[in-house]
C-alpha cells in the first residue's frame, strides 16, 4: 500500500447512491507503513468542476473513464477496506496532488 494508489472502497451508505468509491491514499508513507489502523484519502468523482482542489486523473491511472480527485473531501478510510487496486499515479500526477492538497487546507 502506497501514498497515491487508487482503490475501490464499499461505502454502502444512505447519504452516498453509489456503493462503492474509488479513493486514493493521500496519507504520508510513515503513517501507511505503521501501526494505525486507518490512512487518509480523498474521493475519485466523475464530475470536474475546475476548482485548485481537484486533479484530473482517467484511463492512465487505471481507472474507467475521465475523474477527478476531490481534495476538499479528505476521510479517514480503515486499511482493512483497501482491498481492491484500481491504479496509482504518475510522479506528475502526484505533485499535482501535493499542489491541491496544500489549497484544500490552507498551505502556502
Amino acid at each position: 500500500m502506497r501514498r497515491g494508489e487508487f482503490y475501490r472502497v464499499y461505502k454502502g451508505t444512505s447519504y452516498d447512491p453509489k456503493k462503492f468509491r474509488v479513493f486514493v491514499i493521500v496519507s504520508r508513507q510513515v503513517l501507511i507503513e505503521s501501526k494505525f489502523s486507518t490512512v487518509i484519502c480523498a474521493p475519485v468523482y466523475s464530475a470536474y468542476d475546475g476548482l485548485s482542489t481537484q486533479v484530473k486523473i482517467g484511463i492512465e491511472e487505471g481507472l474507467k473513464h475521465e475523474s477527478s480527485i476531490h481534495c476538499d473531501e479528505l476521510v479517514s478510510i480503515p486499511k482493512t477496506s483497501l482491498r481492491h487496486f484500481v491504479g496509482s499515479l504518475a510522479p506528475r500526477k502526484l505533485l499535482q496532488l501535493d499542489d491541491a492538497l496544500k489549497v484544500a487546507i490552507g498551505l502556502s
